[in-house]
């Protein structure tokens, strides 16, 4: 299995042959699907909170005696059946994160490059090079490659990139390191730096 790999102006260069482990995996979409939930449930803050009938503020005296007044019981103003009273069941600060196992997360993301090398979504560039950290020069190279909506992928060291890219919309830059199954499929475009790509074939073999 090979691919190309292209100089930053779109055009071909040179052929990277492809791990067979990495890129010949299959498609598991479950697989995929239960990754993503994991993800975007560790995102999440938890920190919705409503008040018990024992948090609202006032309340402390019986609306009114107990008989002779020909309407219902009241202990409490607060009751959650009343107006500005407690809520039920409410949420409260929690935790929503959980942990999957480390091989289901590795063979997640080699599903989702299948997906990608299989829809010819994925672009390899020898050198990811922006002049200055700024956001005209990488809107020109993403409108001269065609990239509407692209994960670029390469080392943290590449500052100006990591800059210029991070006001335009649809587009993100991501250490090869921290590349996740939710920013692959979020993205239509996957393009890696050949540096990048080479060291996270070495992880995922």
């Amino acid at each position: 299995m090979k691919v190309q790999v292209l100089d930053q102006s779109g055009k071909p260069v040179e052929e990277m042959s492809l791990p067979e482990g990495v890129f010949s995996y299959p498609v598991k979409d479950h697989l995929i699907y239960e990754t993503v939930v994991n993800y975007l449930a560790n995102q999440r803050q938890g920190t919705a909170s409503t008040k018990t009938r024992a948090e609202v503020s006032g309340g402390g005296r019986k609306p009114w005696r107990q008989k002779g007044t020909g309407r219902a019981r009241a202990g409490s103003n607060r009751s959650p059946i009343w107006r500005h009273g407690g809520t039920i069941f409410g949420p409260k600060p929690r935790d929503y994160s959980y942990e999957l196992p480390k091989k289901a997360r590795r063979n997640a993301l080699k599903s989702a490059l299948a997906a990608k090398l299989d829809n010819k979504f994925l672009l390899i560039i020898n050198e990811i090079n922006i002049a200055q950290p700024k956001t005209k020069e990488a809107a020109a190279w993403l409108k001269n490659m065609n990239l509407d909506s692209a994960l670029i992928v390469d080392s943290r060291e590449n500052n100006n990139l990591f800059l210029a890219v991070r006001n335009i919309p649809k587009v993100k830059a991501v250490d090869d390191e921290k590349l996740n199954t939710y920013d692959v499929l979020r993205y239509k475009w996957l393009v890696f730096s050949q540096k990048a790509f080479n060291s996270l074939v070495e992880r995922l073999k």
